[in-house]
């Protein structure tokens, strides 16, 4: 009783397909696929960040000891 047997299992599959239709439980699961593919892609597809210089300090004391 804890547990659900195959027979029960094909009972709410036949239900699911009967409310569902065989059509929409499959075009469901292409867009599910379509998104997990285009997901990837995003990823793949990162831009990396631009890095700002890391003399910024030192070019600012440069420019003012030539002003001096």
């Amino acid at each position: 009783m804890g547990s659900m047997s195959i027979v029960h299992w094909m009972i709410v599959v036949g239900v699911v397909v009967l409310l569902f239709g065989k059509g929409k439980i499959s075009g469901v699961m292409g867009d599910v696929a379509q998104g997990m593919k285009s997901f990837r892609k995003g990823l793949q597809e990162d831009v990396p960040v631009e890095t700002p210089p890391h003399n910024i300090q030192a070019a600012s004391e440069t420019s003012t000891v030539a002003k001096s």
